[in-house]
């Protein structure tokens, strides 16, 4: 698996060239097809592991529990979890329920966000350990590992943490973006995103002032001039004033970190403010990237990607994790409805991190649960799934209800099942995030004979669904290759692996009807042929043709 992480995919456009083997060619996009017939794209939904959360909020700090980072220590097994707990706030007071008891104290503005970790040894089941680091109130015995700054004029939020095993400095193995503020007074104070490391992951160490600011209230005003400060202070609300921060061009509250091997530095997406029809701040959020080559010192954030055409109004992106997969770069990327206060998940591909392609807009690659369950109206997706070799671990936050300004914050019972928030687990098979099929739609004639009394008229339905369908791949160089195997699901079905040469030619031996079928749901289902094998194909540049009948086309991969 750890090939199909970072292998990259060299000659996508026009004629594809040698290039290191192995070598897979994944379809969630079709840079890799010369054509395609009678076929379409479909997302593969990731599966969850259950309809309950792994980690369940049940301590008096994780009023709701969303945002997560979680890494795998591939020599022991062992797993950690960061992930964020908010404690709600009224009238000046911290608030929790235990059984029938609402416990209030005099709010601590550092403990209203905060970072908890868990530890597994399966990914299933999770510890939270004691760790006396940070005290919540009057409980000394917490599992949080990190606060808001003391002097926050609103909360520390977020948190995405990266195991960089190439530092050699032990003490900044782990590393964390967060939001959080700075400790100045206004007008410098402010907020924006900021670094921690730490030699373990529960010792953390703050570094260092904020690395990007951002922008803070003052919705819909017009961002200032170039030759005035960012920071506007308004009439005072709840006796003190209003202050605002209008950084334009800024990232948000929440970001996705990783280490980027193609392009040698740190890579962060998350989101970025897009300002309204008329200018004004803070309309809607859509896909910002920085990049770092230290971890310190990060570049000017760049907007890559937002809401187009094919989205409704109320339709804007939350944040949009990323990782790289098999050369590409993958995103789950959060689609917010504002008018209903949910939020799902839309699989988003790019080859190069900055071009993005959406082919499957409005097609959700994650269910959200049922009505009342912790997952119903909110997933919260992260940017690090965890490679188990023939299965990818997709941690997420759940809320049952939204993320937007804080509603239902509160409901939460310490010890309670009827949960309101948690993190879940969702499971997706190795390469298979989106796949070819056949296109019911479809038969094997374009169109019917015109005649006078068919103009204009509805096409015709098929009698039957069309359930095959076939895919050319562009030229590959096979020298070198010694087997070229499919994932696909045929368990009803088959598939046939057909050469053809790079001008579209037949070549004997290899066509379909010499084809030994795939007829099973296999990761790895070997192309072969009745009397002839690759060694026996003479130099140079071939096409892959492969037939779907009934099946399930998710990759191709040349060793």
């Amino acid at each position: 698996m750890k090939a199909h992480l970072a292998l990259a995919l060299v000659g996508i456009a026009g004629v594809c060239s040698a290039a290191p083997l192995p070598r897979t060619l994944l379809f969630v996009d079709d840079e890799d097809v010369y054509y395609r017939s009678g076929t379409r794209k479909v997302v593969e939904p990731l599966v969850k592991h259950s309809s309950l959360p792994v980690v369940r909020p049940d301590k008096p700090w994780e009023g709701m529990i969303g945002w997560v980072s979680v890494y795998r220590d591939r020599r022991s097994g062992k797993f950690q979890m960061w992930y964020q707990c908010y404690t709600p706030a009224v009238g000046g007071q911290a608030q929790w329920r235990i059984g029938d008891r609402q416990e209030k104290r005099p709010e601590d503005s550092r403990l209203r966000c905060v970072v908890a970790y868990a530890e597994s040894t399966d990914g299933i089941a999770w510890t939270k350990p004691n760790l006396g680091l940070h005290s919540f109130y009057d409980f000394a015995d917490t599992n949080i590992v990190l606060v808001g700054n003391e002097r926050g004029y609103g909360d520390r939020y977020c948190n995405s943490v990266l195991v960089d095993l190439r530092d050699a400095d032990p003490a900044r193995r782990y590393k964390m973006l967060y939001y959080d503020w700075d400790e100045d007074a206004p007008p410098h104070r402010g907020a924006g995103t900021r670094v921690a490391f730490s030699p373990d992951g529960v010792h953390w160490t703050k570094h260092g002032p904020m690395v990007s600011k951002t922008s803070f209230g003052a919705k819909g005003k017009q961002v200032p001039f170039a030759d005035e400060g960012p920071y506007v202070e308004g009439p005072p609300k709840n006796g003190r004033p209003t202050r605002s921060w209008l950084v334009p061009l800024s990232m948000s509250d929440a970001q996705d970190v990783f280490y980027d091997d193609l392009k040698r530095r740190y890579v962060s997406y998350g989101k970025m403010w897009i300002q309204g029809p008329d200018g004004g701040t803070h309309w809607k959020h859509g896909m910002g990237r920085m990049e770092s080559v230290d971890f310190l010192r990060w570049s000017k954030p760049q907007f890559i990607l937002g809401p187009d055409d094919r989205d409704p109004p109320q339709h804007e992106f939350h944040t949009s994790p990323v990782f790289p997969y098999n050369g590409q770069y993958l995103s789950l990327n959060q689609i917010l409805n504002r008018s209903a206060g949910t939020m799902d998940v839309e699989l988003m591909t790019s080859r190069d991190g900055l071009n993005w392609q959406r082919p499957y807009v409005g097609r959700y690659s994650l269910a959200r649960g049922a009505p009342g369950t912790f997952d119903a109206a909110t997933l919260l997706t992260n940017g690090n799934p965890i490679d188990l070799g023939d299965d990818l671990y997709f941690y997420y936050g759940g809320y049952r209800g939204t993320a937007i300004g804080a509603v239902g914050l509160d409901r939460q019972v310490v010890g309670s099942d009827d949960l309101h928030s948690g993190i879940g687990l969702a499971k997706a098979r190795r390469d298979r995030f989106a796949a070819i099929e056949p296109d019911p739609r479809f038969g094997l004639r374009n169109s019917l004979k015109v005649n006078r009394e068919s103009i204009g008229k509805p096409a015709p339905t098929l009698a039957k669904p069309n359930r095959i369908g076939q895919a050319t791949l562009r030229p590959l160089a096979l020298d070198g290759v010694r087997e070229i195997t499919v994932n696909t699901n045929a368990a009803r079905g088959k598939v046939a692996v057909e050469l053809l040469t790079e001008d579209g030619y037949r070549v004997r031996g290899f066509a379909k009807d010499d084809a030994v079928p795939i007829a099973a749901d296999v990761l790895a289902g070997p192309a072969a042929w009745k009397e002839k094998s690759l060694a026996d194909l003479p130099p140079g540049r071939y096409m892959l043709r492969i037939h779907l009948d009934d099946a399930k086309l998710y990759a191709v991969t040349l060793k």
